[in-house]
């Protein structure tokens, strides 16, 4: 796993799609972050909690992105309370969606179970049915993008929860070759996380690829 940052305090990763932040029911014998933590700062196995050493927030396991483990208590605590108050700490996502929302900039305010749920989308590009959006959240509700994607009719690609399978089957008979060959996940990636400092991370390889074929990225 790359690193991209790293002090005395802490220290940020940049996640790869597929890989899980702790370990978790139903996914026994599957890496973690905080395996590969662990091993590599064997020092910061008693920050935090002890199944989940380091982490003060997460992504998802289909979610590539950077991220930040801490690698002391008093780092821990103060990254924690950061992360908690999403005022203090912008975490900014890209997502590939099916057709063009319209707006092309706008917010979206829906509740995700039963709890205030507030973000805001900047579509970059748009080509070939397909768009890149940004993607900056106020609240940090469970699959929060995902869900207010899929409210606003244009769910991420590859999303099987709460994506359109229709729209994913037609992307997949048109673009074959790129499509799901190369990025067998939802198109979500967070690169980018600002607290104390910016923290800046290009997007992963697979979802570059896609982006760089249909001239979606080349425009950035």
């Amino acid at each position: 796993m790359e690193t991209v940052f790293e002090n005395g305090d802490f220290i940020v990763v940049n996640k790869p799609a597929g890989l899980l932040v702790h370990p978790a029911s139903g996914h026994e014998g599957e890496a973690t972050v905080t395996e590969w933590f662990v091993k590599t700062h064997p020092e910061c196995r008693m920050v935090g909690s002890e199944d989940r050493p380091g982490v003060v927030h997460r992504l998802f396991q289909d979610t590539s992105g950077v991220m930040v483990l801490a690698k002391t208590q008093e780092a821990y605590l103060k990254l924690r309370r950061l992360f908690e108050r999403h005022d203090q700490v912008e975490k900014t996502y890209l997502a590939v969606q099916h057709g063009t929302p319209k707006p092309k900039k706008g917010t979206v305010e829906e509740p995700v179970k039963g709890k205030r749920a507030v973000s805001h989308y900047e579509v970059l590009n748009a080509k070939d049915g397909l768009s890149l959006v940004e993607w900056k959240i106020e609240t940090g509700r469970t699959h929060q993008i995902r869900i207010h994607a899929a409210k606003i009719g244009h769910p991420i690609v590859g999303d099987r929860l709460y994506g359109s399978a229709r729209k994913d089957g037609q992307m997949k008979r048109i673009y074959k070759d790129i499509l799901y060959q190369y990025v067998p996940r939802e198109m979500l990636e967070r690169p980018k996380t600002g607290f104390m400092m910016p923290v800046d991370r290009w997007l992963q390889t697979d979802l570059k690829y896609l982006l760089e074929d249909h001239v979606i990225y080349k425009f950035l």
